[in-house]
């Protein structure tokens, strides 16, 4: 299955809830979920103004729609995401919390959380392009898995890049997880500790997820 190159607003608006696709841009009225709050498709507006008209949903779409809205805030393809789950299923815990903290351990990840980018996709454009060090060592792959202690920072050669400088001066307001800590100045952070499940705020009920996969 081939990335998706699209409008990137339509999976926001399909999900119901902002994906934080394009960074700073989702926390303005030009929002896709702001200018047209309802799902894409020809007949959706006429649908969403009418009394009497009840989309019915089964089970297996809200699972499919659950999946789905992780696998896409991530960034991350079918087979991949289906390869995190099974990693998830076979370490001791609750699944559905261990595969959202695999998800945020990505280094793509862990440098959109830090301030580094303004959305994934940008992270995984800077790791993959060889701006980001794990312990002061170049990694370009962006789904290098992030450990405890470790520091993510970018390197020197790239601290001067205007995307970089830019994305840090718009991130002063966004809230860093308390998992992570970083040094702005120095372009540097660290890995506290795994992320709890109560410190990951993205909007997904994983419990469905886990049910689409052992059905």
């Amino acid at each position: 299955m081939a990335r998706y190159t699209g409008p990137v607003c339509r999976l926001c608006r399909r999900a119901g809830v902002r994906l934080y696709l394009k960074g700073e841009r989702c926390l303005t009225p030009k929002c896709g979920i702001e200018k047209r709050a309802y799902a894409p498709g020809e007949h959706t507006q006429t649908r969403a103004r009418s009394r009497h008209v009840r989309r019915r949903v089964s089970a297996y779409g809200l699972q499919l729609a659950e999946k789905q809205k992780l696998r896409r805030a991530y960034g991350v393809l079918e087979r991949q995401f289906r390869r995190y789950f099974d990693e998830a299923e076979h370490r001791p815990g609750i699944t559905g919390e261990t595969l959202l903290q695999l998800l945020e351990r990505r280094l793509d990840n862990v440098v959109y959380r830090l301030g580094f980018a303004g959305s994934r996709a940008q992270a995984r454009q800077l790791v993959t392009h060889g701006h980001v060090a794990v312990n002061d060592g170049p990694v370009d792959v962006p789904s290098f898995l992030v450990k405890a202690n470790q520091t993510v920072s970018i390197r020197e050669k790239s601290r001067s890049l205007p995307p970089i400088v830019q994305a840090i001066e718009k991130a002063g307001g966004r809230r860093i997880p308390v998992w992570l800590q970083i040094e702005a100045d120095s372009m540097r952070g660290r890995v506290l500790a795994l992320p709890a499940r109560a410190e990951i705020d993205t909007q997904v009920q994983e419990g469905l997820v886990v049910e689409f996969y052992s059905r």
